[in-house]
């Protein structure tokens, strides 16, 4: 997995906001009070008295009323806080909604800040290549966190080094709605295979949101094919022109055409209503998360499982991230830290008051739902951290990215030429690689 955090380090993007518990995006911004408003900058750490002071720059900004995650984890950063307030060294949050610009700012100049939480985003490879982050797999080893940070330890490892760990994973499956599959004669085992997803697609009017989705049915269909290699790889003009790429994007786009291009959207978000709330459509790909949005109406209606091929995507990506060069002391609090996110008392806190996959691979997900009132998250969360293909999301983003979903959404038109689409995109994709 070394190749492909590398390739993901490689884009600089922090994202707009912080990602939710699991990967999803936080609600942008609108009148947060002013002690909870974003920070458009954010000076030097100074010190207190005789106190050095170690600032955490977070994107979990927002006011409760706007998205009550945002507060959950204030609190768990705030009671780390309260809990070291009489050592040496102060530990000072700082939500911040532009955390990437300071960071990126800081790194031009040869500095990075003391810890940042890249919340699933990508870590830049210039802090890496500038020596000006800490490696924490030492302190993870000899502390035996190897189960508690889960797969950070192998999607982050880069050259036997780790300089960042989420707290929580980005997680997707799909949701399904029982009642129109059912009638259409299917069961979600069928639904979880291609030839049953097909036949979904074939039997009903609104299969499925594609579009955006479609990228992640893209992830899904080169690792079931055998070419999961490809996902953690970075874009080449090659890759695009090859096989294993044109079958899997042909496959995915033959699907939208026969879904239809009324159910195609660059944002899930403006039709998930259609699933969440009206239940129109059979399938939603996204990830766990999603239990908080499930209408109640159509609670015992809308159940978790894979993607066909019976996989899940699962990834680690960016997160706590400990500048070098630090004072003994105030490293020594940043690790701390680390050790205290990843921490089973708080990892429970991520899943039940976040909703978010915890990386603990020791936490009980099950019990945990049971006792917090949040089983479907629970069942989501399980099915996927046990599902027996997991990859982590593709690796390409940006203007690849958006390529590839108009590629898709232009596919979904009734009677378009796929072959012609694909090689339109190629030449696309060739020219923004190079």
């Amino acid at each position: 997995m070394k190749r492909r955090l590398l390739s993901l380090l490689l884009v600089a993007a922090f994202g707009t906001s912080v990602l939710a518990g699991c990967g999803s995006s936080a609600p942008a911004a609108t009148d947060a009070p002013a002690e909870e408003a974003a920070v458009e900058e954010a000076a030097p750490a100074e010190s207190t008295g005789d106190k050095e002071v170690l600032e955490f720059y977070h994107g979990y900004y927002h006011d409760e009323s706007e998205w009550a995650p945002a507060k959950a984890m204030r609190d768990i950063f705030d009671e780390f806080a309260a809990a070291h307030s009489d050592g040496p060294v102060e530990f000072k949050p700082v939500p911040v909604e532009n955390g990437a610009e300071i960071a990126q700012n800081m790194i031009a100049g040869g500095s990075f800040p003391d810890i940042i939480d890249y919340a699933g985003s990508d870590v830049p490879l210039a802090a890496i290549s500038g020596g000006l982050l800490l490696d924490v797999k030492p302190y993870i080893d000899a502390n035996g966190l190897k189960d508690a940070v889960g797969i950070n330890y192998t999607q982050n490892d880069v050259d036997g080094a780790i300089y960042t760990v989420h707290d929580q994973l980005l997680t997707r499956g799909i949701w399904y709605n029982k009642d129109i599959v059912e009638g259409a004669g299917l069961t979600v085992d069928d639904i979880q295979t291609w030839e049953g997803f097909e036949k979904l697609v074939d039997s009903v009017d609104y299969a499925y949101i594609a579009g955006q989705s479609s990228e992640q049915l893209l992830t899904a269909k080169l690792a079931s094919d055998g070419n999961a290699d490809l996902i953690t790889s970075p874009m080449t003009a090659d890759m695009v022109k090859s096989d294993a790429f044109a079958n899997a994007f042909k496959a995915v786009a033959a699907l939208d055409q026969k879904n239809g291009s009324d159910h195609t959207t660059n944002d899930v978000g403006n039709m998930m209503a259609d699933f969440n709330a009206n239940g129109t459509v059979a399938v939603l790909h996204n990830g766990v998360w999603n239990a908080g949005a499930i209408d109640a109406g159509l609670a015992d209606v809308i159940q978790p499982a894979l993607f066909p091929g019976n996989l899940s995507i699962l990834q680690a990506g960016g997160g706590i991230t400990i500048a070098s060069g630090m004072s003994e002391a105030k490293e020594a609090l940043a690790l701390e830290f680390l050790a205290y996110m990843v921490s089973p008392e708080v990892q429970a806190k991520i899943f039940t008051d976040v909703q978010a996959n915890p990386c603990n691979t020791t936490v009980d997900v099950v019990a945990l739902g049971a006792a917090g009132g949040v089983e479907k998250l629970a069942e989501a969360c399980n099915l996927c951290n046990a599902a027996k293909v997991q990859v982590p999301g593709l690796v390409w983003d940006g203007d690849i990215k958006a390529a590839i979903i108009n590629a898709f959404m232009e596919c979904a038109v009734s009677g378009a030429d796929i072959d012609a689409r694909y090689d339109k995109l190629v030449d696309e994709i060739v020219a923004i690689v190079g």
